[in-house]
């Protein structure tokens, strides 16, 4: 009886520091909130404009108010009064943006290591207040967590799940018929949306007429495996609503061939033949602003097709040493996960059998042409959103997302069109721009809140911040989101970071773990 006494005691000890150390990362909702003196840097595109206070009720934005100019006094009769029981959040200076919203993104992984609390915690970290699942774990897995954010159990993003096609099917989905079925029991059983990899014609047709007349939204990795009968125009055609990275966009784009040109000994299951082939494909594609390139991309935009590129997720192929040396890997990347990124003919994306100079070189190559083209889509008035794909190929949730923004400045996007990407094309792919996307009364209150101005430097929105040197000549950090709000919850996002930090320290700790670099002892 006393040791079961002993063990109460000691359970409810641990559930009120986790309670305890939650509380410490987090606070609200409020019946008021009150956020003063910021400059808004909206989502729509527009200049910031500052200083203004906004006012949240519980989970929604009531009141957006103009209170002063640069350099000038705020009259304080002018601006909103808080009231009893409300909050004050004063960010005087700082920078306010919407919610970011992370469109190509994986919970974790088995194969990785990574729980869901470690994953949340670093997207949260860096102002992602909403995460399209695009495959996971499973749907009952990923409706658990999605029910557990929308009630702030966890602290976790806003979750829009979308199911793998066929996914958990009992049977095989060989004929129209039966890929109609499973999309329609997708949906009862409450996904979001599917995410394909490429079927035989019939079925993709099938499938995705089904989930269009559902209403539903869909993503889709044109895998190498039926690109050849069915690329990216096809689906656009068909009801796809976005393409994830840009297999089958080249695909679209041959004009004077019809596969990918393979070598003779090309084996798929070999990730460096994948990856290293799929380094040229771009130059197999007609030229930019040819006849047919111009085609494919004017029937894209007029079918309203989102382009979700991940920059991020491949640039290990043009720059190995990089993406391996990124300084946040020794204290916030798990050990399971630095040995899922390592050489291996098993793992997924885990390429580099013999990677060097040559593959490099033409993966350069390789982007400049993939940028061009999602740089003029987007000045055609295409859409093109923010994704990151963390999790594989030496890019960690969080870190990954940033590091997408600023692969989208590298492609010619001025940063508040960077900063649309992230947020307001996100919220209409999605379908709820009415909801989230920008700042504006009646919306919910997902807010990034930084010290630094991310328009002139997007590096202060890492967590591990930017460099600077100071007049007195010392070398500082600055930057990283400072809150996070989500549904109107205050998230100390610096606190987030370093629990993150902590249990990546322990993993180590327990396991005398220390990251060393490929081939050496």
């Amino acid at each position: 009886m006393l040791m079961k006494k002993i063990l109460f005691f000691f359970t409810v000890l641990l559930l009120t520091i986790k309670v305890h150390s939650q509380d410490d990362q987090r606070e609200g909702p409020f019946s008021q909130l009150i956020i003063r003196g910021v400059t808004l840097i909206n989502g729509n595109g527009a200049p910031p404009r500052g200083p203004i206070d906004i006012v949240v009720e519980n989970d929604r934005i009531v009141d957006i108010q103009v209170v002063g100019y640069p350099g000038v006094e705020i009259d304080n009769s002018k601006r909103p009064q808080l009231q009893p029981g409300g909050k004050e959040l004063d960010c005087t200076g700082m920078y306010l943006l919407p919610g970011f919203i992370d469109m190509h993104a994986h919970i974790g992984g088995v194969s990785q290591g990574a729980d869901y609390d470690y994953v949340f915690k670093l997207w949260m970290a860096h102002g992602v207040t909403t995460v399209r699942e695009v495959g996971g774990r499973g749907l009952g897995w990923s409706k658990d967590l999605r029910k557990k954010s929308v009630e702030n159990s966890i602290i976790a993003p806003r979750i829009f799940t979308h199911t793998v096609f066929g996914q958990a099917s009992d049977k095989p989905l060989n004929t129209p018929e039966r890929a109609r079925e499973w999309v329609r029991e997708n949906a009862k059983k409450g996904a979001n949306g599917i995410k394909f990899f490429g079927a035989p014609p019939e079925i993709m047709a099938a499938a995705l007429d089904e989930n269009k007349k559902l209403g539903l939204r869909s993503a889709c990795h044109h895998a190498q495996m039926d690109v050849a009968r069915w690329n990216v125009l096809h689906s656009a055609r068909a009801g796809l609503t976005t393409m994830e990275h840009w297999y089958g966009l080249p695909e679209a784009l041959f004009d004077e061939r019809t596969v990918q040109d393979y070598p003779l000994d090309y084996n798929y299951q070999n990730e460096q033949h994948r990856f290293e082939e799929a380094g040229k494909l771009w130059e197999q594609a007609a030229k930019p602003y040819s006849e047919h390139w111009n085609k494919v991309m004017n029937e894209l935009i007029e079918l309203d097709f989102t382009i979700d590129p991940t920059f991020n997720i491949y640039e290990a192929s043009r720059d190995l040493h990089r993406a391996r040396r990124a300084e946040w890997h020794e204290d916030y990347t798990l050990p399971s996960l630095w040995e899922f990124y390592q050489p291996s003919k098993i793992s997924h994306g885990s390429y580099w059998h013999d990677w060097g100079t040559e593959q490099e070189v033409a993966w350069k190559k390789n982007y400049q042409l993939w940028m061009t083209f999602i740089n003029e889509y987007k000045n055609r008035g295409g859409r093109v959103t923010t994704g990151s794909d963390s999790g594989f190929i030496f890019q960690l949730y969080g870190f990954a997302y940033i590091r997408e923004m600023e692969l989208l400045r590298e492609a010619g996007f001025h940063p508040l069109e960077v900063i649309r990407s992230s947020t307001l094309n996100g919220a209409e792919a999605l379908g709820v721009a009415d909801q989230i996307g920008t700042v504006a009364i009646g919306k919910l209150a997902d807010f990034v809140i930084v010290e630094e101005n991310p328009l002139r430097n997007l590096k202060v929105l890492y967590g591990t911040g930017a460099i600077r040197l100071t007049e007195e000549n010392k070398v500082v950090r600055v930057g990283g989101v400072k809150y996070t709000i989500k549904d109107g919850i205050v998230f100390n996002a610096k606190k987030l970071l370093q629990d993150v930090k902590t249990i990546v320290a322990n993993q180590k700790q327990k396991s005398k773990y220390s990251i060393k670099q490929p081939g050496i002892d």
